[in-house]
């Protein structure tokens, strides 16, 4: 019962990420064909309030719900970064489908989603496995 809260907050974030047609392979396919502005709207929209929240984190020394301080650490640039990014996004241009949507595309009865997650479990779990000898 005390994760009802999470459950909740998924099922509200899966609507936005449907509603604002994220989901969408077509939208999505858009995209990558620089024939729309919807969806980098939508991602230039995210990064603009991530920024202002790590901001609002930072400067004013914002604690947990438990009371602790929020530490966000630096991250250093490595080779790792891009290549895992194209990798990344030859997927997404492949499939029409990034992590976060795959399973709101599931909900919205888009079946070969359940496909989609199988495979990003696997290369998750690819990943983990060649992890120390991938260059860093």
């Amino acid at each position: 019962m005390k994760n009802l809260k999470y459950l909740v907050l998924g099922v509200l974030f899966g609507i936005v990420l449907t509603k604002s047609e994220v989901v969408s392979w077509w939208r999505i396919q858009e995209m990558f064909r620089f024939q729309s502005f919807h969806m980098y709207g939508i991602i230039g929209s995210a990064i603009v309030v991530g920024l202002i929240s790590i901001q609002l984190i930072k400067r004013n020394r914002l604690k947990t719900i438990n009371g602790e301080e929020i530490s966000i650490a630096d991250k250093k640039y490595n080779h790792g970064t891009w290549i895992g990014g194209t990798i990344f996004g030859l997927g997404w241009a492949l499939t029409g489908a990034c992590p976060g949507p795959m399973f709101a595309q599931l909900g919205s009865g888009v079946a070969g989603a359940a496909v989609l997650i199988l495979a990003a479990l696997a290369g998750t779990w690819t990943y983990s496995a060649l992890r120390e000898k991938l260059p860093h």
